[in-house]
């Protein structure tokens, strides 16, 4: 490569790694901490999570809402999440009307609330806010965007940098020589350890992009489909009056409706719009496949409790497909225990990048 070219690249690898230094030493630690959120989160709430004695039946869904929107004064319920271990709690979200939202944990078969807690206030809403946007809102999503983008670049150019001008210092290239200077170790540790964590950094923030940019998640599904337009997961509401009659069981109804459609064993939410315009979506996560985030859609209309539409995930285009899949991936979740560990590991160095490419730095100069 020419040496003036190499050099530029030098110089950009630098300079935008230190501007964006401090915001991946952030999103990289959270994002470490969000690799193992189930386990860590049922580990440290596990009141959220399981209940007391499995009985031989659960309550009807509508009585258990009605009660806790009764005791604890919410005007509205967003989400509904059942599940199919007979273990787990049901989950709601509601809306106080202070509008704020409030995470409840049931007990299915008694009916009472186990825990709750403001929605924003729970520890790993605030991380995965810290991790998209700073807890800065559209300024914070928009300042780790262009860093996810900068950290990219600082991966590609980092392999540039790395790369061996001959054949035989290749093994140099691939080792840390622990014995040496402190300065020769950072050296190593920063340049071999991140060529090792390539592809999976890579990977991590590519995916990331998807959050962060609709050109980029455009840009998925164009690849996959041919087209950069895809099908909204909103369908509209097609009855326009509540009409009156008796709905004791109706949100116990859109559960059953949803298991004779989809007959495996999965979790279930049902989430409710809070405009007049759209019907219930019901997503059913599929538990007998290997790989996560597999779902299928069911829609209801909120008046009368009457399917609307399914879409099962077969139905899918490439491109919902790929989209489902990118979750998972980004998360290490995608083969379970073995890619979360790699995940976590590769995001714990990532962590050390930022530090360590300082203390580089701050070498350089002070030998000037």
């Amino acid at each position: 490569m020419n040496k003036t070219l190499k050099k530029n690249i030098g110089l950009l690898h630098l300079w935008l790694g230190l501007a964006s230094g401090l915001i991946v030493f952030i999103v990289a630690l959270t994002g470490s901490i969000l690799v193992f959120e189930d386990e860590l989160d049922e580990f440290f709430n596990p009141e959220f999570y399981k209940v007391a004695s499995i009985e031989k039946e659960k309550l009807p869904v509508d009585g258990i809402i009605s009660n806790v929107k009764e005791e604890f004064h919410l005007k509205k319920v967003d989400r509904v999440h059942s599940f199919y271990d007979p273990e787990r709690s049901l989950m709601i979200t509601a809306t106080d009307f202070e509008k704020k939202k409030q995470l409840f944990s049931i007990d299915p078969y008694t009916g009472k609330v186990l825990a709750s807690i403001p929605a924003e206030r729970r520890f790993f809403s605030i991380v995965l806010d810290l991790h998209r946007h700073l807890v800065l809102g559209d300024f914070g999503q928009a300042v780790t965007g262009i860093s996810c983008l900068i950290f990219v670049f600082m991966l590609l150019s980092g392999l540039v940098l790395w790369w061996p001008k001959k054949i035989k210092n290749l093994k140099q290239r691939l080792t840390v020589k622990w014995g040496a200077s402190f300065k020769r170790v950072n050296w190593d540790f920063h340049s071999t350890f991140g060529f090792y964590t390539f592809l999976a950094l890579l990977i991590i923030s590519l995916t990331g992009l998807t959050w962060s940019y609709e050109w980029f998640e455009s840009g998925v599904y164009l690849l996959a489909d041919g087209t950069a337009k895809k099908k909204s997961t909103k369908v509209e509401n097609p009855t326009k009056i509540d009409p009156e009659g008796d709905k004791s069981f109706f949100y116990q109804n859109i559960f059953s409706k949803t298991d004779s459609v989809y007959t495996y064993k999965g979790d279930t939410q049902i989430r409710i719009p809070s405009d007049t315009i759209n019907s219930i979506m019901v997503i059913k996560m599929n538990l007998e496949k290997e790989i996560p985030n597999i779902a299928s859609l069911a829609y209801f209309d909120k008046y009368t409790g009457e399917i609307v539409e399914t879409r099962p995930f077969e139905s899918f285009s490439n491109g919902d497909k790929v989209r489902r899949l990118i979750y998972p991936i980004h998360t290490g979740s995608i083969y379970g225990y073995p890619t979360k560990i790699i995940a976590f590991l590769v995001c714990l160095f990532a962590v050390t990048l930022p530090i360590t490419g300082l203390l580089i730095w701050l070498g350089r100069k002070k030998k000037k």
